[in-house]
């Protein structure tokens, strides 16, 4: 089949390589793409925001299936066009999309499904006294959302009332533009996180393996949310109970009340999760894959992956494309550049591309431009270094060797992705040895 693929990020990335290795695909295009995607698929030189050229293009060249990697396309209802043309989508629709893009839609419609997840109250710019007069009587610690899309930095966790009445004001002041109009202030939840991605076809969904990301800046889960530091999978707080679980409280009333509202989901449900005492609540739902978590988790994916979705899309979720949702483990390293989720420069010269490569790893691009032959960063998050191997220790080991022969001026990252679940799986290894 013929592939367009929509999105030019480290998660894109992922989805070129899995679909390059599919025995399903003819022909893969990818707009905008990036340097590492174009050494997989072929630019489509299309501008990925208008869709009529994206449609356009799917006719002109026989596109079989139209796979949107971002959410922005899918909240600006580029699914919605595509199916309207008859064009096989993976992807929701923009009534769909809505669990990710508004985050009040999201925890009002898991109140209205009885799905688990933190008390919430939400409060528009016009609303300011009233929310900080809740603040005032609510208990700390807190957490405040932004009510839209922020590129995933769009949370912020106050340890204090201060600290949280100056969030507030940040936020309706334009800290996150329009997204921050309105705020969702939400209960703090203990526990540990994880995240799972169904792939769904309006009834019907296949889950893929857990991952874990690591949303802070700086080692020890320290400093400012970003977009993702890095993740590894399986992780090992996710065991098959706690997999059923969160198909049965979670994913499936998710698909069960997004059709009787009216908007099927079709495409890959994200389910953050927080962790504590042997059951699962959404902290998130996102409406597209992962990023960090896309590059471990298809990495351990073995599936026709192209099959799978192009089944997704038609509404006839194919589970036979799937030969195992986990075969060993994975580890992503993302190497930042300084400043990282604040201000950073761009431009700096990237070295080390085929030597890390040689290292039991493979190497997304994320931010990264082609200038003059060089590779150069572009982007807050530059590179995904994911290693892989049978075991979860090995696979952070090859991750960081082929990390540290990658070479940029200010590269920045964590020294610690994966070492919750290497503890994890050490202590569960000294219980049985009991």
């Amino acid at each position: 089949m013929n592939v367009l693929l929509i999105g030019g990020g480290g998660r894109e990335h992922a989805l070129a390589r899995a679909l390059a290795e599919s025995p399903s695909l003819a022909k893969l295009y990818a707009a905008p793409g990036n340097p590492g995607i174009f050494e997989l698929a072929e630019q489509a030189g299309i501008d990925a925001s208008d869709h009529k050229a994206v449609l356009d293009f799917c006719r002109s060249q026989a596109i079989d299936l139209l796979v949107i990697g971002p959410e922005q396309p899918l909240a600006d209802g580029l699914a919605d066009a595509a199916r309207r043309e008859g064009i096989a989508v993976f992807g929701p629709d923009q009534a769909a999309a809505r669990l990710e893009s508004s985050k009040t839609f999201a925890k009002e419609f898991m109140a209205r499904h009885n799905i688990p997840t933190a008390a919430f109250r939400r409060f528009t710019a016009a609303e300011r006294q009233a929310a900080q007069e809740y603040l005032q009587s609510h208990s700390m610690p807190v957490v405040l959302k932004a009510d839209g899309l922020a590129a995933g930095k769009g949370v912020i966790v106050c340890a204090t009332r201060d600290e949280a009445l100056q969030a507030l004001d940040r936020m309706f002041d334009g800290m996150f533009g329009a997204a921050g109009n309105t705020v969702v202030v939400e209960e703090f939840m203990e526990g540990e996180e994880a995240s799972v991605f169904a792939i769904c076809d309006g009834n019907d969904c296949a889950l893929l393996a857990s991952a874990q990301d690591h949303k802070q800046a700086y080692d020890n889960d320290r400093g400012p949310n970003t977009g993702g530091m890095g993740a590894y999978a399986p992780a090992p707080i996710v065991d098959a109970t706690m997999m059923a679980d969160i198909r049965s409280r979670i994913i499936e009333p998710v698909l069960n009340g997004m059709k009787q509202e009216g908007y099927p989901f079709v495409g890959c449900l994200f389910c953050g999760l927080m962790i504590a005492e042997g059951e699962a609540r959404v902290v998130e739902f996102n409406v597209r894959f992962g990023d960090p978590e896309a590059q471990v988790v298809l990495a351990v994916l073995r599936a026709d992956f192209a099959r799978l979705l192009s089944s997704a899309a038609r509404g006839a979720l194919d589970h036979s494309a799937i030969d195992s949702p986990a075969e060993g483990s994975a580890c992503c390293v993302v190497l930042a550049s300084e400043g990282y989720p604040a201000a950073y420069e761009k431009g700096k010269v990237i070295n080390g591309l085929r030597e890390a490569a040689n290292e039991d790893a493979y190497v997304f691009h994320a931010g990264t431009a082609s200038v003059n032959g060089s590779i150069v960063s572009n982007g807050g998050r530059v590179l995904g270094v994911c290693g892989q191997a049978p075991v979860l220790e090995e696979a952070v080991n090859n991750a960081y060797r082929a990390a540290e022969r990658i070479e940029f001026a200010g590269k920045s990252y964590r020294r610690d992705i994966g070492a919750k679940g290497i503890r994890r799986l050490e202590g569960r290894q000294r219980v049985e040895g009991d």
